[in-house]
């Protein structure tokens, strides 16, 4: 299995809805708003590498209201 945190810039006053929507994305755990430099950050999973890319690129970047993301892979040293 492998995780990743996304951390993900929305346009102005889509936050909220932007981790709402993401929430119910299967393989999010989960979607939540910060403040900072980004609007939410979540944490996901999937069976492979290839899964976790497919997951951001196909179903969680097509989410309207994000304008960018940044996949940060979890690793167990």
């Amino acid at each position: 299995m492998v995780q990743a945190y996304i951390l993900i810039q929305t346009e102005v006053g889509k936050a909220s809805a932007v981790a709402g929507t993401i929430s119910d994305i299967p393989g999010v755990i989960r979607a939540e708003d910060v403040t900072g430099p980004y609007d939410v950050i979540v944490r996901a999973e999937a069976e492979t590498v290839d899964e976790l890319g497919r997951l951001v690129v196909a179903r969680i970047q097509q989410v309207e209201g994000i304008t960018r993301t940044l996949t940060c892979p979890v690793v167990h040293l």
